[in-house]
């Protein structure tokens, strides 16, 4: 038992490891990509700190969410190799569903932190942030990065909650209350 907790303890590991280089590169392409207002990579080439700034925050922010929605899968992965039993998906079945809910979980991710910061940019109309983070505004900067980190806070736990609902829990037997 020591000898299979170890190495479920590797392969989380090592899952974490693939996982973080792909969320970090995936989530900065979409972030990137997703920004209509100006081109964010130029600027940071350019040694914009306010948009590095805001750019990096969003990452952190984005991998707390992917963290937090694939969470359940990783520990049925966990569960499966541990408690083993005749309903237990296989572990490829198991790792798809994993596939799927950092998907998903991306989607979530990209859609919120998009609509937080557009909501901020409706609501401080006379400030227009995407031109003042051009212009390398550092305290529109922080602001922007303060209300992504809020925002994730928040919607972390949300993105737990529904995939942890999508993630089918294992059978615990029949617990027989009255005759």
């Amino acid at each position: 038992m020591f000898a299979t907790r170890v190495l479920v303890s590797l392969f989380h590991f090592s899952l974490m490891v693939l996982m973080s280089g792909i969320v970090i590169f995936w989530t900065y392409r979409t972030f990137i990509k997703a920004n209509p207002d100006f081109d964010m990579e130029s600027e940071i080439k350019k040694g914009n700190i306010a948009v590095g700034m805001l750019v990096a925050t969003i990452l952190y922010s984005a991998s707390q969410i992917l963290m937090a929605g694939t969470d359940s899968s990783i520990s049925m992965i966990r569960m499966h190799m541990l408690a083993p039993t005749e309903e237990n998906a296989s572990v490829l079945e198991l790792l798809a569903r994993m596939a799927g809910h950092l998907a998903a979980s991306m989607a979530l991710a990209v859609f919120s932190i998009s609509v937080t910061l557009r909501l901020f940019g409706r609501l401080t109309k006379k400030m227009e942030e995407g031109k003042e983070l051009q212009k390398g505004n550092i305290a529109v900067g922080i602001l922007l990065s303060s209300v992504v980190l809020v925002s994730s806070i928040y919607i972390k736990d949300g993105v737990s909650s529904i995939m942890k609902a999508l993630t089918p829990q294992p059978s615990m037997g029949r617990i027989q209350v009255l005759k």
